[in-house]
């Protein structure tokens, strides 16, 4: 078994200063830049300006044609940095994914003890978002490698229960203002409630070992709504959705704060549609023990998801809380 190594220096390329560290024998080069068109970034490059939303829940979003990965605090962008995704043969799987488990030095139990510094697990079955090596196009085994200054950055804004979105399409974020959510007509003003609380409360803290994630996912394939906190079922029941003939779509609401202690939803579109409709969650209803399952798990942070497709194991995953849009990859 190979031990993994790393080690750093600076590199002149191209005119070009760069950070390249040494990974387990490969050069993996990084270098911050300021903003520019993310379309002309150069592998290894990226950009961190956390300064620009100082807290709120963060969303991950991957663009595989892009070979990007987008970071967004309470619905700001905050970084922009290239990637490698999976190759030929080992694609990285599409959907939405909530970080499972976090390693900073992390080495791979299926290829030779490899390092994967910063390690944010997507499935127990092996794809990641980690630092590696970036050649410009995809090249992994299906991980979503990042440059590794880059990676050590995001290991420190993301949680246990933090989303990420990879996609083929995706939207940026669009604020959705009403806290209202998958409501009983009677269950309005005890929701409304539950978010007035929420008024001086802070997002989780990326190191908080006792953080509650709570995740509410819609099918309209089956017509199911399902409560999970922590990856675990807590509630499930009938979905009642209006129009019922017509679909959801494949969205992500986080719920997030504004300035003067207000809910809003950060609403993110992926899948073929790639448009946001800020009306879905006025479409969907939800039974008593359900909204009640939510109202108890209120938080800053909390994700609604809908999609169209079943939600059977094939698509959907308990502990592991994905919506697989494909297959995932055998690893």
């Amino acid at each position: 078994m190979q031990t993994a190594s790393t080690s750093r220096r600076s590199v002149l390329a191209a005119g070009v200063m760069f950070t390249a560290w040494t990974i387990a024998g490969r050069t993996v080069r990084a270098q911050l830049v300021d903003t520019i068109d993310f379309k002309d970034m150069k592998p290894g490059q990226y950009t961190w300006q956390p300064q620009s939303s100082p807290d709120g829940p963060v969303a991950v979003i991957v663009s595989i044609p892009d070979q990007r990965v987008f970071v967004y605090r309470n619905g700001i962008r905050i970084a922009v940095s290239t990637c490698s995704t999976g190759k030929p043969g080992h694609a990285t799987p599409t959907g939405v994914f909530t970080i499972l488990q976090k390693d900073k030095d992390h080495h791979s139990d299926i290829y030779n003890n490899a390092a994967m510094p910063n390690m944010n697990r997507l499935t127990w079955s092996g794809v990641a978002l980690h630092a590696g090596e970036l050649p410009g196009y995809p090249a992994s085994h299906g991980c979503v490698r990042l440059p590794l200054d880059f990676s050590a950055l995001l290991f420190t804004v993301t949680q246990v229960g933090t989303v990420v979105i990879i996609a083929n399409a995706a939207t940026d974020p669009v604020d959705v203002d009403h806290p209202g959510l998958i409501l009983s007509n009677d269950a309005e003003n005890d929701i409304n409630t539950a978010a007035q609380k929420l008024k001086n409360a802070q997002a989780n803290s990326p190191d908080d070992p006792n953080a509650i994630s709570v995740s509410v996912l819609v099918s309209s394939a089956d017509k199911t709504i399902t409560v999970l906190q922590n990856g675990t079922t807590i509630a499930t029941g009938p979905a009642t959705i209006t129009p019922a003939n017509q679909p959801l779509g494949d969205h992500v609401f986080i719920l997030e704060k504004v300035a003067d202690g207000s809910m809003k939803w950060c609403a993110i579109a992926h899948g073929e549609t790639g448009q946001v409709d800020t009306k879905v969650i006025d479409r969907i209803h939800a039974e008593p023990n359900v909204v009640d399952a939510i109202k108890k798990g209120f938080h800053i942070g909390l994700l609604f998801v809908t999609t169209d497709l079943p939600n059977t194991p094939d698509t959907t995953t308990d502990k592991n809380f994905v919506v697989m849009q494909q297959e995932d990859p055998t690893q």
